[in-house]
């Protein structure tokens, strides 16, 4: 469904949501361009749901300010291809324009494709077979479904982020008019199990219960890393929408989890909340506790208890799924060790201070 009013003015959740792709694609670009040259390959950008090229307020839209990065980067220019499709007739033809209008757009060696359909399974044959990064953006969620973010994060090099317009799908979930909508983007069987929990549910636990649904139907999908990041109205105390990154690959999700962790409003015990909340008054996050890092130094402690480990090791076996970063499990490991109830190697006198580095080796004593 359209909202052309949506694109009068870029709101600061706009904002946000821009930042956070564009920070990735520039780090995905970098990670992956390497492999991709040594195969002589090429790396693409694609955007189904586009918009037009501007906001009436004239903010530059995602996909022009992708392109600027990539007219910007030498090696972008050589290997970038680009797809944008929009729908909506009027929102393809102002993107197009706008493109037309970036300075040196004619550098790029893909010249950026602008479409003009309705997203649905048959017509998944536009999609690049090189490495991509997907941005689905619907203005509500139809078109949106576990096929078509599964069809674009199988290959290797895909990544997604994608847009949960939790608000809509909320409402949506009991709708017998979209059920099918809503099916496709849950999965038959999960849509009907959430539909009955929903029913005695708090609107916060609702959330809480709706979020893990779709993180967990992606899962059973065999796509390992999911990383949601929630956006509050703001105006209002409750949730609008969430942004949702999906991967295969251990190293994507690092780099958007350190991405979201600074485009985070606030921080407990320096965790992240992984959410824009532009009201003042503070609140706890999804998931999140009143002591978020007190609990990792005893779940590190319970976890690991008798093993010897790298830090690095540490972080890759024990984030997935949970909203620390690199830096939370440093600092609980310095805290641990001054406390005496982890050993490191090098100690804390033979490491500069305040510091816990990837390949320090920690030994967790043995379970009491």
């Amino acid at each position: 469904m359209s909202n052309d009013s949506f694109f009068d003015e870029q709101k600061e959740q706009s904002l946000v949501k821009a930042r956070i792709v564009e920070k990735y694609f520039r780090a995905w670009a970098k990670v992956i361009i390497p492999t991709a040259k040594k195969a002589g390959s090429k790396i693409a950008y694609i955007d189904l749901f586009a918009g037009p090229g501007r906001y009436k307020d004239g903010s530059k839209s995602t996909p022009i300010k992708v392109l600027e990065t990539a007219v910007a980067d030498s090696d972008m220019r050589n290997m970038l291809k680009t797809l944008f499709n929009d729908a909506n007739s009027e929102h393809s033809y102002s993107l197009q324009e706008a493109i037309n209008q970036i300075p040196d757009i004619n550098n790029l060696k893909y010249k950026p494709q602008v479409t003009n359909f309705e997203i649905g399974e048959k017509n998944l044959e536009i999609f690049f077979h090189v490495p991509t990064l997907f941005f689905l953006d619907p203005y509500g969620y139809k078109g949106l479904s576990l096929n078509l973010i599964y069809s674009v994060v199988k290959n290797w090099g895909c990544d997604c982020l994608f847009f949960f317009n939790y608000n809509r799908i909320n409402m949506d979930l009991t709708n017998v008019i979209v059920e099918d909508n809503i099916n496709d983007l849950f999965g038959k069987q999960k849509a009907d199990k959430i539909r009955q929990e929903l029913k005695l549910m708090t609107s916060e636990n609702r959330e809480i219960a709706i979020i893990k649904t779709i993180c967990d139907a992606l899962k059973e999908m065999d796509i390992e890393y999911v990383q949601p990041f929630r956006f509050k109205h703001e105006k209002k105390k409750r949730t609008s929408h969430h942004l949702i990154f999906v991967s295969k690959d251990k190293r994507g999700y690092k780099i958007i989890k350190d991405i979201m962790a600074k485009e985070s409003s606030y921080q407990n015990q320096g965790v992240p909340s992984f959410e824009y909340n532009p009201a003042t008054y503070r609140q706890l996050s999804l998931f999140e506790s009143s002591n978020p890092l007190d609990e990792l130094e005893q779940m590190l402690l319970d976890e690991f208890a008798g093993k010897t480990i790298t830090m690095q090791e540490i972080y890759m076996q024990h984030n997935v799924g949970r909203s620390y970063i690199s830096k939370n499990y440093k600092t609980a490991l310095i805290n641990l060790e001054s406390q005496g109830k982890i050993t490191a190697e090098p100690p804390v006198n033979e490491r500069r201070k305040n510091t816990f580095g990837d390949s320090v080796k920690v030994t967790f004593p043995p379970k009491q």
